[in-house]
């Protein structure tokens, strides 16, 4: 089984929502790191799971797109708590549609929200 990973960092804000978490529920900022991992048994024509500069390239779309910004205002965590578990999915679900990996195998999606802290998501793709 072949496994490729590209990981990038971001700053983000949020703050959680449904119970009593102390200063988590008041707005705060995460210096976030984004881990995209792709796992098949099979490479490309070119020798690749897929093309590093499509990831990166990919990865950076969804960091512009959810870096510097309050989580909570985002259409993608309305009536859910912003927490690691669900921000991870979203980006999951998110990167997945926009890299599209050929043929099948496991993507998966890490995010840290400081240096001791991660939770993942991971889906399966293809047939």
């Amino acid at each position: 089984m072949y496994c490729l990973a590209v990981k990038k960092d971001f700053i983000a804000q949020h703050y959680l929502v449904g119970g009593d978490w102390g200063a988590e529920n008041d707005p705060h900022s995460h210096h976030y790191v984004l881990q995209v991992r792709l796992e098949a048994a099979e490479l490309d024509q070119h020798g690749y799971l897929v093309d590093i500069v499509k990831i990166e390239e990919e990865m950076g779309n969804t960091i512009a797109y959810f870096g510097d910004k309050m989580l909570n205002e985002l259409p993608e965590f309305e009536g859910l708590n912003p927490s690691l578990e669900h921000f991870a999915r979203i980006c999951c679900d998110k990167l997945l549609a926009a890299i599209a990996p050929p043929g099948s195998g496991r993507f998966t999606v890490r995010l840290w929200e400081n240096e001791e802290c991660w939770a993942s998501y991971a889906k399966d793709f293809g047939s």
